[in-house]
C-alpha cells in the first residue's frame, strides 16, 4: 500500500485522525498549509479536502481566493496521485487549466479524480495523465473546475 494511503488509514482510525493526516500532509509540502486543508476522502483515484472560508484565504471581495482554490485542487491531486500510482512509476505536475464558474462564498470541497486505467498505460518515455479537479461550494455549486496534467514516467 502506498505510504500516503497507509498514513491515511492509520490516522483516520484515531479521534480527529483526518485533521492529524491533513497536518502531516501539509508539512510534506508546506505551501499547502497556507489553506489549512482538511482531507475528508482519500482512496485510489479519488481525494477530497475542504478549504474553510476564513479571512486568511479571502480575496478583496471576501470570497475564497482563486489561488487558494488552485492550491486546494493541487493538494487533492497530489494526495490522489500518491495514493494511486503504481510503485514502479513516478509523477510530476505538468500543467493546470481551470475555469472559475461561481463565487466561492462558503467552505469549498476540492475534489480530484482519475480512472484506474489511466495509471496502467504503457510508459514508453512517459505520458500525460489528466486529473479531473473541481471545487464545490457548501450548497453544491461548482466554483472551479478543470484539469491538472501529470507527467508519468518509470521510477529509476
Amino acid at each position: 500500500m502506498p505510504a500516503v494511503l497507509d498514513l491515511w488509514k492509520k490516522t483516520t482510525a484515531l479521534p480527529l485522525g483526518d485533521r492529524i493526516f491533513s497536518l502531516a500532509f501539509s508539512q510534506k509540502a508546506p505551501y499547502f498549509a497556507t489553506i489549512r486543508p482538511r482531507f475528508t476522502v482519500l482512496e485510489p483515484d479519488r481525494a477530497e479536502l475542504v478549504i474553510t472560508k476564513r479571512r486568511r484565504v479571502h480575496n478583496h471581495i471576501g470570497t475564497v481566493h482563486a489561488i487558494a482554490l488552485c492550491n486546494g485542487l493541487e493538494a487533492a491531486m497530489g494526495a490522489l496521485a500518491e495514493a494511486t500510482i503504481p510503485r514502479d512509476r513516478r509523477w510530476i505536475p505538468k500543467g493546470m487549466e481551470v475555469a472559475y464558474t461561481a463565487k466561492a462564498d462558503s467552505d469549498v470541497t476540492c475534489i480530484a479524480e482519475t480512472d484506474p486505467e489511466q495509471w496502467t498505460q504503457e510508459i514508453g518515455e512517459g505520458y500525460d495523465l489528466p486529473v479531473r479537479v473541481r471545487g464545490v461550494r457548501a450548497d453544491g455549486t461548482v466554483v472551479v473546475e478543470g484539469e491538472i496534467r501529470l507527467w508519468v514516467t518509470e521510477r529509476s
